[in-house]
């Protein structure tokens, strides 16, 4: 049995192969690209765009493999307006639809799946967002992991265990997106401006725990279902901030903006092909929006693990010491775990 990952190259797919190397799997990676990581000295690895049905066809699956699609096209940096259905569609929907029939074809019926919470749009509950909520996503982002979520739920049908997941904001070490921008501020003593008063709440979710949970739904056999992922407890925005100013040793004020202007500014600049931030990112923004992750006990017997705090300010560290988010070879090498096995195989 061997685990292929779909994206393995891409931010979750890298620390869900480095965690199975790690425990003496085998794993094949697929993805278009190929990064400078460590990881590839023990993975096998095949050019694979997961939009290629033909290409899919050709990674060699058997039945009892485990497939994991973390294949996906990134809110960041930003698509146009008019360029969204055709930079998403191709990815998520006919993607999945190929990586689904192949695996059908070959006989293996075990898939990790990774959505998103925007599938859930503007929320119409109470937080927080349960796994049942009402899938009404607002843009082509959420519309196309919604198309996604539908096949994974017609090819259960016909006998496919898989497990799905719907993450918040990932974050973990090698990856800074937007962060950066508000990095910047703090570190140059300057206002840092909330969308909104800043007293509503905002997920994160650790990239460890992703890894994680992915691994153990693979362990359990994919049971069918989908899960929310999550942190525990989020703190207000504006709590949020004020200590990672202080973290920081910043001069930085965290200052409160009237949302409905600045929702529309960006908006409109989404509009004329200025876009920084699209609708998904910023119609919540002042939205108490967290989603629920108790379903998960009933199932994995736990919860993720890392804070928003944590991560945060795990963040801006290493943003401090490494400005170039894309240099991420090191983060995989400092891991205590990572290099012991490292060092194990090379003495091999």
């Amino acid at each position: 049995m061997k685990h292929i990952i779909f994206g393995g190259d891409g931010f979750v797919g890298r620390y869900i192969a480095r965690d199975l190397l790690a425990a003496g799997h085998q794993v094949l990676l697929c993805d278009r690209n190929r990064s400078d990581l460590p990881v590839y000295r023990f993975a096998d690895y095949l050019p694979v765009d997961v939009r290629d049905a033909a290409a899919v066809a050709t990674v060699p699956i058997a039945a009892d493999d485990i497939v994991y699609n973390m294949a996906a096209r990134l809110l960041m940096p930003p698509v146009k307006k008019s360029l969204r259905y055709q930079a998403y569609f191709p990815v998520h929907v006919d993607g999945t639809r190929n990586i689904l029939t192949h695996m059908y074809a070959a006989g293996a019926n075990h898939l990790v799946q990774f959505s998103t919470d925007m599938v859930y749009g503007p929320s119409v509950t109470p937080p927080p967002i349960r796994t049942d909520h009402p899938r009404n996503p607002i843009d082509a982002y959420g519309k196309s992991k919604l198309a996604c979520e539908d096949l994974c739920r017609e090819w259960r049908q016909r006998g496919m265990q898989i497990s799905l997941f719907r993450p918040r904001m990932v974050m973990g070490p090698g990856r800074l997106g937007l962060l950066q921008n508000l990095f910047r501020l703090i570190e140059a003593n300057l206002p840092v401006p909330t969308i909104g008063s800043g007293s509503n709440r905002y997920q994160f979710v650790s990239v460890f725990d992703c890894a994680s949970f992915a691994i153990q739904a693979a362990q359990m056999g994919c049971p069918n279902g989908e899960w929310n992922l999550g942190s525990v407890g989020a703190p207000s925005v504006r709590e949020l901030l004020k200590g990672l100013v202080r973290h920081a040793g910043s001069r930085s004020l965290v200052i409160p903006t009237p949302a409905f202007a600045v929702k529309a500014v960006l908006a409109t600049l989404d509009t004329v092909g200025l876009t920084l931030m699209t609708r998904e990112q910023y119609a919540i923004a002042d939205e108490d929006y967290v989603v629920d992750v108790e379903d998960l006990r009933a199932v994995y017997g736990r919860v993720p693990e890392g804070t928003d705090e944590q991560m945060l300010t795990a963040a801006f560290d290493e943003y401090r010491r490494n400005r170039d988010p894309n240099q991420l070879a090191n983060v995989f090498t400092a891991d205590s775990a990572w290099a012991a096995f490292t060092a194990s195989r090379a003495r091999v």
